[in-house]
């Protein structure tokens, strides 16, 4: 079953109440919040209401919160070869 990945990407301050409603409908409450729907035409249409709002992408399944975080989380850019206790020990050794 494939689903819309939806994450908001614009802000609805100072919008008409109805994109507002249109946004809770979907389940998007901040930016950068994403929700997975089930591709559908009721679907469909709410997106085209918000389609300035929104990034939508189509996906073979749901993410977990989980998979979501860690898929967000950079690379450190570094790894640790040793702990710092080891590094500690060896210090007081010499």
């Amino acid at each position: 079953m494939a689903y819309f990945r939806i994450t908001l990407i614009r802000s609805a301050i100072g919008l008409p109440r109805r994109t507002n409603g249109v946004l809770q409908a979907l389940g998007l409450k901040k930016r950068m919040a994403t929700v997975f729907h089930p591709v559908s035409q009721d679907v469909a249409g709410q997106i085209m209401k918000v389609k300035e709002l929104v990034a939508v992408q189509e996906v073979d399944r749901a993410l977990t919160k989980q998979e979501l975080h860690l898929e967000r989380k950079p690379d450190p850019g570094y790894y640790v070869e040793r702990r710092g206790e080891d590094v500690w020990r060896m210090k007081r050794e010499f």
